[in-house]
């Protein structure tokens, strides 16, 4: 089965000559495989006639078309499809009773189209995109016996209510009004206000409104009140996001606790927090904004080791060039240049809040990973080390040049990615080694032609991670790069500061809450510890063993290493693994056995 797809946003007749079409074997050879529309002057591309020869993708201009061949078996599991090129979307993942269902695979999926048609909001039109009012009992009909046709049929009767807690929280504060404790009484339809606002630690924030609330704040309160509905099924679109391993370990547990009784699915691209909440992953693949293929479910542990792995071996599909390997870590200290920057006895006062350090260095080649709480000064240690934020008391050398790469990105420019990219670097990014370890890692040159004012939260972060990587600098600084980024891209980030740090010999502060991403970039922790809000004290940095010991032992939580993939993984509360490694003060561990 052939696939072609047309990238609306990209596609500019106005400036091109109909490549597509001109240079078409088949429409040579008379016959119609392309035909241009003569409103818009944009093609349409008959999949049946199309010889999948690519020459149409290689002449347009403007990378505007997507030509694929898939298994023919999936004509007959597809979902939906929005137009004649537009995306489809094959299979779905199935809402299990007392289960924590969790989605795996990167953005661009129709992951959004798998929520609203199991929620009820669309009926799936089963690939005939002319049909405008498609009917539940075609695809009640098209669906096996089982859990998911069940499921469908109480959809149908109008049986199903479901409660979406969004993706985007940060974009509430402006579609939101009110208070907090107001918005939450409001969509308390099971009479659990007092018990999950304490469960969620948002008790002490009930009289602020919405607008007065940090990233994390807005994630707990959204987790709150979607939890609060009267819902069969639950959605959570990314949860964890903005929050502190602290905060995500709290949330694996209420998520739990909710699935004894009701239908939860969740969006996760923090690997460590999926693998532990999670009962069932469905992995989903295939090419972003074309089409999306979801598997049948796996177990946890089954679908992260062959989503890293790259190779779906029950589809004998590949998803990814090369798999994402946890290497064993070893000391480097003997490997460490000379150092770039030290400091010490720093102290920055900041309304209520105080930030205090011990001293510390960082040397070439050497990636810092910066860990802690929320609240406890991270983002102003960075800021301290960037030259933002003065400091009162303590030293600070300031021989270095930085890159400093912010928490909260705010580009305001109308202009292409090509453009930005232009005036942050000028030529350098356009080939060689960086090129290729940075920008084609990070997907940047498939966002060239796009407008920066159009990007989505995850293409910003990896245009900004590019941006601050590409600089001429000494140290480079970056505040929470996994954000927004989907698994995959997370990893591909941590290997391009990684492989960037080490051929220039250079130097990195990274700040994040993904252990994962801490684990691939990462040489030595600095450790933050004290009361978000009020106090936070700096130490280290440490060696990755010692700082993360410390820093788990503080979040009462042990990682072992997969037997097979080498990737951390929390151990269950309790476990003989965990008490194992408990008695021995061994929070984090480097042996796979």
């Amino acid at each position: 089965m052939r696939v072609a797809v047309l990238k609306e946003d990209n596609c500019q007749p106005k400036k091109c000559n109909d490549e597509c079409f001109h240079y078409c074997p088949p429409v040579r050879n008379g016959q119609e495989c392309i035909v241009m529309d003569e409103k818009t002057g944009k093609p349409h591309i008959s999949e049946s006639l199309c010889i999948g020869c690519g020459i149409c993708i290689n002449k347009c201009p403007h990378d505007a078309l997507i030509i694929e061949q898939l298994p023919s078996e999936l004509e007959t599991d597809m979902i939906h499809r929005y137009s004649l090129n537009g995306f489809r979307l094959f299979r779905l993942p199935t809402p299990t009773k007392e289960s924590v269902v969790g989605i795996l695979g990167p953005n661009g999926m129709g992951k959004s189209t798998a929520f609203n048609a199991l929620a009820g909001r669309m009926t799936p039109n089963l690939g005939d995109w002319l049909d405008q009012s498609p009917d539940w009992n075609n695809v009640i009909d098209a669906l096996p016996k089982g859990e998911l046709r069940d499921f469908f049929i109480s959809v149908r009767d109008g049986g199903i209510k479901v409660a979406l807690k969004p993706q985007n929280v940060d974009r509430l504060p402006k579609r939101v009004q009110g208070t907090v404790e107001g918005l939450l009484r409001k969509v308390d339809e099971r009479n659990m206000f007092d018990e999950m606002t304490s469960a969620l630690g948002i008790s002490h924030l009930l009289e602020r409104t919405v607008q007065q609330l940090s990233g994390g704040e807005l994630q707990r309160m959204a987790i709150c009140a979607t939890i609060l509905r009267e819902a069969d099924v639950y959605f959570f679109d990314e949860p964890s996001s903005y929050l502190d391993i602290h905060e995500r370990m709290r949330i694996v547990r209420i998520i739990q606790e909710l699935a004894e009784s009701k239908r939860v699915i969740v969006i996760e691209h923090d690997l460590a927090v999926l693998d532990v909440l999670a009962d069932l992953v469905h992995i989903v693949y295939g090419k972003k904004g074309a089409f999306g293929i979801f598997t049948p479910a796996r177990s946890t542990r089954t679908a992260i080791n062959a989503y890293l792995d790259g190779f779906l071996v029950e589809e004998n599909v590949r998803i990814r060039d090369k798999p994402i390997r946890f290497l064993k870590h070893h000391e480097r200290t003997a490997e460490k240049g000379s150092v770039v920057v030290q400091w010490g006895d720093l102290g920055k006062k900041l309304g209520n809040f105080e930030l205090s350090t011990g001293e510390g260095s960082v040397h070439r080649s050497e990636v810092v990973g910066v860990v802690g709480p929320n609240g406890t000064g991270k983002s102003t240690m960075i800021k301290i080390l960037a030259g933002e934020h003065e400091y009162d008391n303590g030293w600070v050398t300031n021989e270095a040049t930085v890159s400093y790469k912010p928490q909260h990105i705010d580009v305001d420019m109308d202009c292409t990615v090509q453009m930005w990219l232009d005036s942050e670097l000028g030529m350098r990014w356009r080939s060689g080694e960086f090129n290729v370890n940075v920008i084609r890692a990070l997907g940047v040159d498939s966002l060239l032609p796009k407008r920066v004012k159009k990007l989505s939260g995850g293409e910003r972060q990896a245009v900004s991670i590019a941006v601050c990587l590409g600089r001429e600098a000494d140290l480079y600084l970056l505040d929470e790069p996994s954000a927004h980024l989907d698994a995959n891209a997370r990893m591909e980030a941590a290997k391009a500061i990684r492989r960037t740090m080490e051929a220039n010999e250079k130097s990195a502060f990274v700040i994040d809450h993904d252990v994962y991403f801490i684990d691939i970039v990462s040489d030595s922790l600095l450790v933050f510890e004290g009361e978000g809000g009020v106090h936070g004290k700096a130490m280290g940095p440490y060696s990755l063993r010692d700082g993360m010991n410390r820093f788990l032992n503080d979040v009462n939580v042990t990682f072992r290493r997969d037997h097979d993939s080498k990737r951390p993984r929390i151990n269950k509360a309790e476990s003989r693994k965990d008490r194992e490694q408990r008695e021995v003060g061994d929070f984090y561990s480097f042996d796979s056995k």
